[in-house]
């Protein structure tokens, strides 16, 4: 079963004629990309952190003419500018004007770069050279193979750690497929059977045990096959290739016209296309489809449009989609019937007498799930549906041995809390489906549903049960913390921001506000995990206590604040604590508020929502965040102790969002001048600490470099200038 999960924005394009993106290619890094657009610029991003690590252009008047790529060998960038300049450089270097250039007799279409082998160069005539050989002598000459033909489509594999590179050819509606391979070098083409009416869109291919799988995907939705073997010899003159339909891309009676896609496993491709809707509002789509059983597993709308360019790598599809690069995570799962048509398997039953039961998930009417129960050995053919319901739910302790999903989804319908809790419980224990994160997901979809219907119903054990099977995200479940935050379920909401990747920044400030609302009094007593507190909160008191005499490991010093000395003390003198050092919030608050500083966002879309937060709630979250700040500075490493607690980077980007959505409301509220003040001065003694951690650092290098006398007696005397 496939399925697609998160998606987030990479980073913003550029809009305008002429502008886009010209290719993407892996990068060195496991998470990294090397974006090119249409112009000059090539760009590093690390993908999971959404930034950018390096960004190189080339002079105004230049264009790189093709996507740039990384030698793996070598660990260096190569671009192509102006269709013959080849430039290379390495990821430390700034300036491409002194990169390595090299000028080629002619020009290039395309290089192919993979890990273990020379990256290949295919020029606009059908020649292929190795990087090597062209950096060897570039003004070689390059034969033109194609003659009138233009190149549609390239790729490179590796077979036998043997370089392989396909690429195809159009001329006249006629479509041709070249194989070049190396050691020995041969060049095998073919012809592609002609379509009548349709011509192809787009191409993709795999190589596996020296068989080549091409797929064509044509301009009236279809998806065709075309097979060739590296084994055979050249043929003496052009061989003529079959096809044969893999796929019909049919969505509902409606034909998604494709426009690219790639190939995920042996039994799935990914399809980016548009779909003509009823008023013929063409609506662009990214679909999952299982060639093994031509169905349509998942899609996704996008409402903002793309640019027909599709690419994915390391379980991450990436696209355009309006004035942005997207991101889209998606997971493939082995292909069979039973997740292919969306039914589950009732593998929980044993016993022969009963038949095999599935549930199709698009269709769970009461009538069909009720049809669909495991035939019991006594009912009389004439009883109810509700005769045996009420049979059913009054024999449920006899029969948990046999709860199927079914049953379960049925029982949610109108059993009390408690037979539902103990009904999932049982079900939890006993479930070994394939399809256990697609079934938790309509299990929840359901307890919600009858949530919204009925007010008094709230299984909230339920939901933490759901919830602790880890198999749950907010796109699987996106009511459920709105359902939260209606009933202030401030447990379940910490469950979700600690377990859910992808929560939008809408809700994580939603429950931020919430939070913040909240009193302390209310908090006590709920069931909040504090373990991300206990260790440095004082729960008992928050008070002014007495504080011994303490070393303090970081420099911080009350005392130094209010002198604004600049001398690091590194002890404590007895004094009393005010009230700046205590927490300003409660245990059970301070474990929620640490929740929403560990969750992931994106400060473009954060910031809007946070200038909804009052001026009052402004000033509590700050007051923590400098509390934890403080916190942070009293130890060497830098880290908060316990479990699930913020970064001290963390703790910071939070501090200046939240300035910077409320700058010109905190600086003119007069209760925020003493908590500014002690920011500033508390920074500033650190900036001094620092300092003179940096001058000791100096004296130990330079005590490193002296070069100390080898014969020294047993008793002498040693004089150490430091300079």
């Amino acid at each position: 079963m496939a399925a697609l999960c998160e998606a987030f924005t990479l980073c913003g394009l550029v809009a305008g004629p002429g502008q886009g993106v010209l290719g993407l290619e892996p990068a060195p890094g496991a998470d990294q990309v090397l974006l090119t657009d249409r112009g000059r610029t090539a760009t590093l991003y690390k993908v999971s952190d959404q930034k950018a690590l390096g960004c190189w252009s080339v002079k105004q008047g230049q264009m790189i003419t093709c996507p740039v790529v990384c030698n793996f060998e070598t660990g260096e960038f190569v671009a192509v500018q102006d269709d013959k300049v080849l430039r290379i450089w390495k990821d430390e270097d700034v300036n491409l004007d002194k990169a390595f250039k090299a000028t080629l007799s002619a020009d290039v279409y395309r290089i192919h770069s993979l890990p273990h082998v020379e990256p290949l160069v295919l020029f606009r005539g059908g020649a292929v050279r190795t990087l090597d050989a062209l950096l060897a002598a570039p003004q070689q000459g390059i034969e033109n193979i194609i003659s009138d033909e233009v190149i549609r489509w390239s790729e490179a594999f590796v077979d036998a750690q043997q370089p392989v590179l396909i690429f195809t050819t159009e001329k006249d509606r006629d479509y041709f497929v070249y194989v070049q391979k190396f050691n020995p070098n041969t060049l095998h083409k073919y012809k592609i059977e002609q379509e009548e009416s349709f011509c192809p869109l787009s191409f993709t291919a795999c190589l596996k045990n020296n068989l080549v799988t091409l797929l064509c995907l044509y301009s009236n939705g279809c998806v065709y096959k075309v097979l060739m073997s590296l084994q055979q010899n050249v043929p003496e003159r052009e061989q003529v290739l079959s096809k044969s339909l893999l796929l019909k891309l049919v969505v509902s009676g409606s034909v998604l016209k494709g426009t690219s896609f790639t190939i995920l496993d042996k039994d799935h491709v990914a399809v980016l296309g548009c779909l003509d809707s009823p008023p013929n509002v063409a609506k662009e789509w990214l679909t999952i489809w299982n060639t093994k059983f031509q169905t349509l597993q998942t899609s996704k709308e996008l409402p903002e449009g793309t640019t027909g360019q599709l690419w994915c790598y390391g379980e991450k599809f990436f696209l355009t989609h309006g004035k942005v690069l997207a991101v889209v995570v998606y997971k493939c799962e082995t292909s069979s019937l039973a997740a292919a048509v969306g039914k589950l398997k009732d593998i929980q039953t044993t016993d022969r007498r009963t038949m095999s039961s599935f549930v199709n998930w698009n269709m769970l009417q009461e009538e069909e799930l009720a049809s669909l129960q495991p035939q019991q050995s006594v009912p009389a053919k004439t009883e109810t549906r509700r005769t045996l319901r009420s049979r059913r739910s009054a024999a449920t302790k006899v029969q948990l041995g046999t709860l199927t999903a079914e049953q379960l989804l049925l029982d949610i319908k109108d059993s009390s809390e408690n037979v539902i809790e103990e009904e999932l419980r049982h079900f939890l224990t006993n479930a070994q489906m394939a399809d256990f994160q697609a079934m938790i997901g309509h299990i929840i979809t359901n307890l919600l549903n009858r949530c919204k219907t009925e007010p008094t119903f709230y299984p909230q054990n339920c939901l933490v049960q759901l919830i602790q099977t880890q198999g749950l995200s907010y796109s699987l479940c996106p009511d459920l913390m709105a359902v939260a935050l209606e009933k202030t379920d401030v447990h379940l909401l910490q469950l979700c921001l600690q377990q859910f990747p992808d929560i939008p920044e809408s809700v994580t400030c939603a429950c931020l506000k919430a939070f913040l609302s909240i009193s302390d009094d209310s908090l006590e007593g709920t069931n909040v995990n504090l373990d991300s507190v206990i260790c440095y909160i004082d729960i008992a008191d928050n008070d002014k206590v007495e504080k011994q005499t303490g070393t303090v490991q970081n420099g911080f010093n009350s005392e130094m604040l209010e002198d604004d000395i600049s001398d690091i003390q590194l002890t404590q003198k007895p004094h009393m604590i005010d009230s700046n050092d205590s927490c300003p919030v409660g245990p059970q608050k301070a474990a929620l508020l640490n929740a929403i500083l560990r969750s992931a966002y994106s400060e473009t879309f954060l910031l809007p929502h946070l200038k909804d937060l009052s001026a009052q709630q402004v000033m509590l979250f700050l007051q923590y965040l400098r509390y934890l700040y403080e916190k942070c500075s009293e130890k060497v490493s830098m880290d908060l102790p316990g479990v699930l607690c913020p970064t001290i980077n963390q703790i910071m980007d939070w501090m200046c969002l939240l300035l910077d959505a409320h700058f010109t409301v905190v600086v003119m509220l007069p209760e925020a001048k003493g908590l500014l003040s002690n920011l500033h001065k508390f920074v500033r003694a650190q900036v001094r600490f620092y300092s003179e951690l940096n001058k000791i650092e100096g004296s130990l290098q330079e005590l490193q470099r002296i070069k100390h006398q080898k014969d020294i007696d047993l008793y002498s005397i040693e004089v150490l200038e430091l300079v």
